[in-house]
C-alpha cells in the first residue's frame, strides 16, 4: 500500500507532542515555574492533567513515570501532596480561568482505591470551579471492579483510554503484561453501562516475537469489541533508556520491514472497518469528536497525544507531569519523593522546562499542522536551501506535494509523516539517539 524507504523509517524522531520536546528541557526551578501563570491572559481557558504514577503491576515495556501500589503509605503520601498542587496552583490561577477538561492518567488511576479518586475528583472540580470540564481517564483493564463502574457513572466520566496492546497471551507474557481476552471484554462491559461515550484502546506492534498474523487476530478482536479509537503504536524498544524493557526477550524483534508492513496492514484493516485515519497510526469512528475535530481541522496535539481540546494552555498535577503555557513548557519533579517534599511544602515542582521562542512557535505549527492536518504554510519560517533540496527529494518520491509556500503530505507519505515533521525540528541534529523510529 506504501512505498517502503528503509532509510526514512530508521531515523529515530520525536512523537511531537510538543515542540520544543522534552529533550530539549533544561533546568528549571520554581520560579520559572510561577511565570508561567503569570504568563496568562485574564480569563483564557485551561484544560487539566492529574498523573498517578501507580500501577497493581508493572509492565515490562512501559516508559511511563509508575512504581507499583503496593504500600499504603506511599499513596497517602502521594494523595496529600496532589491535594496541596491543587490548592497552590488555584492560587496562582485564580479562579477567572474555565476548565474545558481534566484528564486522568498514569500509571492507571484506577490503581486509586474509588474512595481516594472520588475525593480527589471532588477537590478538583471545587478548586478550580470546573464543574462543566469534560473527564476523561487512562484505566487498566485488569484493575476494574464495580466499584470504579459505579464511580465512573456518578462522577460523569465520558471518555476513557483501555491499554489493551494485545490479545495473544504469548506476547503478553513476552511483555509482562497479562490480561486475559474476557478481562478485557469485561472491563469494556462496566465502562459502557456506566456511560462512557468515547472509548480508546491502546495496541501495540512490532513486539517481540509478533508475526503479521497476531496483529491482524487483535485488530479483529478490537472491531468486534467498537471502542470509539484506536491507537496503534510501534513498540519502541530502548532498554538502555527504558530499564525495565530489559526483561524482554529482544531476540526476534520484528525487523523494519515486518514492522512497516504492520503498519500498513493495521491501517488498511481499521479504515477497512470504517474507523477514519488519524495520521497514519491513530482511528476514531466517524460520529466520534476526535474524527470530527480531525475532518474540520480543530484536532491539536498535546502531551496526551492527538486531541480534540481546542485549549492552548494545559496546567499538569503530580509526579512528572507537564504544563503547556502560552510561552513555556514545565515539567514537574519526575522523582515522586521530591515532588511530595516540595508540593507538600506549597511550592510549585517545576524541575524540568523550555522557553519558547518565537522561531520555536514558528517551526511548532508547522509541525502540528503537518502531523494533524497533513499540510503546513511554510511561509512563517526560513527554510535554508538544504532543506529545499531534501523537500524536493521526497517531492520526486511522491511523499509530499510543495507548493510556492506550502506543504502537504501526500497518501504515500503518511507513514513518514513524523520524519518530514522532523525535518523543520531545529534541535533534532544533537539528540536522535533518544527517540524510537518513524514506524
Amino acid at each position: 500500500m506504501w512505498p517502503y524507504y528503509p532509510e526514512l523509517i530508521g531515523k529515530p524522531v520525536p512523537r511531537y507532542t510538543s515542540y520544543p520536546t522534552a529533550a530539549e528541557f533544561g533546568s528549571v526551578d520554581s520560579y520559572f515555574h510561577e511565570a508561567g501563570f503569570d504568563s496568562l491572559s485574564p480569563n483564557a481557558p485551561i484544560s487539566l492533567y492529574v498523573h498517578i504514577p501507580f500501577c497493581e503491576k508493572i509492565c515490562w515495556y512501559c516508559g511511563c513515570n509508575t512504581g507499583a501500589a503496593n504500600r499504603a503509605h506511599r499513596l497517602t503520601s502521594y494523595l496529600d501532596a496532589l491535594h496541596a498542587e491543587i490548592e497552590t496552583a488555584v492560587d496562582r490561577l485564580g479562579k477567572q480561568h474555565s476548565v474545558t477538561q481534566i484528564a486522568f492518567g498514569g500509571g492507571s488511576p484506577n490503581a486509586l482505591d474509588p474512595i481516594d479518586f472520588v475525593r480527589l475528583l471532588d477537590h478538583l472540580l471545587i478548586a478550580f470551579t470546573a464543574f462543566d470540564a469534560r473527564l476523561s481517564i487512562e484505566l487498566d483493564p485488569r484493575s476494574m471492579c464495580d466499584g470504579w463502574e459505579a464511580l465512573i457513572g456518578r462522577a460523569g466520566i465520558t471518555h476513557a483510554s483501555l491499554g489493551v496492546q494485545t490479545f495473544d497471551p504469548d506476547l503478553q507474557a513476552r511483555i509482562g503484561r497479562v490480561q486475559p481476552v474476557e478481562s478485557i471484554k469485561q472491563a469494556v462491559a462496566h465502562l459502557r453501562r456506566a456511560g462512557i461515550q468515547s472509548l480508546n484502546f491502546d495496541l501495540m506492534y512490532g513486539l517481540p516475537g509478533q508475526s503479521c498474523d497476531a496483529l491482524v487476530s487483535s485488530i479483529e478482536q478490537t472491531i468486534t469489541l467498537s471502542p470509539d479509537r484506536i491507537a496503534l503504536f510501534g513498540y519502541a524498544h530502548l532498554p538502555n533508556v527504558i530499564k525495565r524493557q530489559c526483561q524482554i526477550d529482544d531476540s526476534d524483534m520484528p525487523d523494519g520491514a515486518t514492522r512497516f508492513e504492520m503498519a500498513a496492514i493495521g491501517f488498511e484493516r481499521l479504515t477497512g472497518a470504517g474507523y477514519v485515519p488519524i495520521g497514519f497510526d491513530h482511528f476514531a469512528r466517524p460520529g466520534d469528536s476526535l474524527a470530527q475535530a480531525c475532518e474540520s481541522g480543530q484536532m491539536r496535539r498535546n502531551f496526551q497525544g492527538f486531541t480534540d481540546d481546542p485549549c492552548e494552555t494545559l496546567i499538569g498535577l503530580g509526579a512528572s507531569a507537564i504544563s503547556n503555557f502560552p510561552d513555556r513548557i514545565v515539567q514537574n519533579a519526575k522523582n515522586s519523593g521530591q515532588y511530595r517534599i516540595m508540593a507538600s511544602a506549597g511550592m510549585l515542582s517545576g524541575e524540568r522546562g523550555v522557553l519558547r521562542t518565537a522561531e520555536d512557535n514558528a517551526r511548532g505549527r508547522v509541525i502540528e499542522s503537518l502531523l494533524c492536518g497533513g499540510q503546513a504554510n511554510l511561509s512563517e519560517i526560513d527554510v535554508p536551501t538544504a532543506m529545499v533540496t531534501r523537500l524536493e527529494q521526497l517531492s520526486k518520491l511522491g511523499l509530499i506535494e510543495l507548493g510556492a509556500s506550502d506543504i502537504a503530505i501526500a497518501s504515500e507519505g503518511l507513514p513518514y509523516s513524523r520524519a518530514i515533521a522532523a525535518l523543520f525540528d531545529g534541535y533534532r541534529a544533537s539528540s536522535e539517539e533518544r527517540f524510537s523510529s518513524a514506524v
